[in-house]
């Protein structure tokens, strides 16, 4: 029995064997992440063969919750997968490491037979050296059919350490590679119609806040081009020096521009003096930081400018705050805009340090925020120079009243600025008569095309029929998916109701959350049951597909009221009759037609 015992204890003391991943024919990609083990080398002395042993010996381990990012780390990492392939139609296989700023990086592959394949990689390396031109690094293997292959990856590196490794077929690739390029191309294609729009307004109003949204788009912009691994592919792929220092350069100088364009945006100088000094101690430490990337190694420079990165969230965030605490009307745009764009910048600055794991939204998020942050800034921006126009207004008319001599003076002085401002505001109006997310008219313009209409029945002696739609149980939706599922639901809703009113000269606006309202002129209440159970029965026609989650069913409550001439000829009892129509379908069971009749 001693024997037994013996030969038990050392099975238990051998290493457990590495599990195998298996390719079968019809697998085109596959993350190596939740199959992987790894082994840290704190000191980066291990040589290949040092690692083998370690293998062997059962050295490496899982990686801690699959999360392929351990932040910034010194030493080196090394990784290992052991693969079969099962397709004998794709003997080639692309590995690509999905994090494009690593410096060093080598794949061993180990064949049965003995025979080791070595190839390297990473930004250390002319951009040239890739298998494939590519802005992440990637690596051919030849996995021959039913041969078991161990893969063994090092990386070594002064960014954050990171080892999402992925396999491709050739062909999966070319999709991937397509797509990924589309989705980039149109997200700096957003930033360039960004960035004409307003320098057209710069160069036309030279306001200073213009300019410093045009350096904050340009230098984040870059920001971006430098962590997508896009600088290194298409501005200076053999310039191994910059590869390294643009990303803390870069953001360096899209610090400098938050803050600034921040300050100006603001009024801190006149509203929070303090603050302003702050902010201005905060820009000249960017500057600092954009010098020092010059000469301080990337390794200790770049933890330094990220976490810098942190604390100017935390200050822009309280200036924000500051701002609408003092009753600036605009700082509410901003702050909005800024919430966005400081999520997905906090979560990409948390995802390098290790502290979340990566995933779509946590490695797109700032491209995402940063979208939305523009297109709300350029709106914001509009709002604070309409503001400016009615501040100007007012000392037009103490002028007139206190300054009789020089009213023909400052007449012409603000005449020229009210006619730049005029142009700016006809040019923005045409954008802000459309929702942001459906598309659809919004309800300011609706207010002025529904009274233009409420006069015309009166007038040509026609009826007119008001619709009011509301999704039902929208916020159990919104509850149980999340408000991306909600805005998909939103806009498939407005597709369908728009395609429903096609043959109707209708107009539809969204009225606000998730009620929509249908102007038919000409239409009495009989026509107008009829065109809203169409509408009724196009939003529940089909489950509302998500990208962001599972497809959801919604149905719809339509209220009517029928405008007869001269009966009433203000709106918002228009309204308001039609949204008691539209409380009793919803009080009778939802995805029901009512009208103002039928409610009373």
């Amino acid at each position: 029995m001693a024997w037994v015992t013996a030969a038990f204890a050392l099975l238990l003391a051998m290493p457990a064997a590495a599990a195998v991943i298996e390719l079968t024919p019809g697998v085109g990609e596959l993350a190596l992440s939740p199959h992987v083990t790894y082994l840290h080398d704190t000191e980066a002395t291990h040589s290949v063969d040092d690692a083998w042993r370690q293998l062997e010996a059962g050295g490496f381990a899982p990686l801690p919750g699959g999360n392929p990012a351990f932040g910034f780390q010194s030493g080196a990492f090394w990784v290992h997968a052991k693969v079969v392939n099962r397709n004998a139609d794709e003997p080639r296989w692309l590995m690509v490491q999905t994090y494009p700023l690593s410096d060093h990086l080598d794949v061993y592959l180990r064949y049965p037979d003995g025979r080791i394949d070595h190839q390297v990689g990473g930004d250390t390396l002319p951009f040239s050296e890739r298998a494939i031109r590519y802005r992440h690094p990637n690596f051919l293997l030849d996995l021959p059919t039913g041969q078991p292959v161990d893969i063994l990856f090092r990386v070594q590196s002064q960014s954050s350490m990171q080892v999402p490794l992925v396999l491709y077929t050739p062909g999966a690739f070319t999709e991937l590679s397509r797509d990924a390029q589309f989705a980039i191309g149109l997200y700096y294609g957003i930033l360039l119609a960004l960035f004409f729009y307003n320098l057209v307004l710069w160069l036309v109003l030279r306001d200073a806040s213009y300019f410093w949204y045009l350096f904050h788009i340009s230098a984040f912009g870059l920001v971006l081009f430098c962590l997508n691994g896009l600088g290194f592919e298409y501005l200076w792929p053999d310039n191994i020096w910059l590869a390294d220092k643009s990303v803390p350069l870069s953001i360096s100088l899209a610090l400098i521009g938050m803050h600034q364009f921040a300050r100006v945006f603001l009024g801190l100088g006149d509203r929070w003096p303090a603050g302003n000094r702050v902010s201005i101690v905060a820009i000249a430490a960017f500057v600092g930081f954009g010098i020092a990337a010059v000469f301080v190694p990337y390794r200790l420079i770049t933890p330094a400018v990220s976490l810098a990165v942190l604390a100017s969230i935390v200050w822009i965030t309280i200036v924000s705050v500051a701002a609408v605490r003092k009753k600036y009307a605009p700082a509410k745009l901003f702050l909005l805009s800024w919430a966005m764009f400081l999520a997905g910048t906090a979560i990409y600055t948390l995802v390098a340090f290790g502290v979340i794991p990566k995933n779509f939204f946590t490695e797109y998020g700032v491209q995402l925020g940063s979208a939305l942050e523009m297109l709300f800034l350029s709106v914001a921006l509009s709002y604070r120079y309409a503001s400016l126009r009615n501040e100007n207004e007012r000392i037009v008319g103490e002028a007139n009243i206190q300054l009789e001599r020089k009213v023909a003076q400052r007449t012409r002085e603000l005449r020229s600025t009210l006619d730049k401002l005029g142009e700016a505001h006809s040019r923005l109006r045409e954008s802000s008569r459309r929702d942001g997310l459906t598309g659809l008219y919004n309800r300011s313009h609706f207010h002025d095309a529904f009274e233009r209409l409420l006069v015309s029945c009166n007038e040509d002696r026609r009826p007119l029929s008001l619709l009011m739609v509301d999704l039902d149980l929208f916020k159990s939706i919104n509850d149980e998916h999340g408000h991306l599922v909600g805005d998909d639901v939103l806009r498939t809703s407005a597709r369908r109701i728009g395609q429903a009113l096609r043959p109707y000269d209708a107009l539809l606006a969204r009225f606000g959350g998730e009620e929509f309202v249908i102007v038919l002129p000409g239409t009495d209440l009989r026509e107008a049951v009829a065109v809203a159970e169409e509408v009724r029965r196009a939003i529940s026609s089909a489950p509302c597909e998500s990208q962001h989650g599972p497809d959801v069913r919604v149905s719809g409550s339509v209220g009517i009221h029928t405008v007869v001439p001269g009966t009433i000829d203000d709106i918002e009892d228009a309204l308001q009759v039609a949204d008691q129509a539209l409380y009793a379908a919803k009080a009778n069971g939802r995805n029901c037609v009512r009208t103002s009749i039928s409610a009373a």
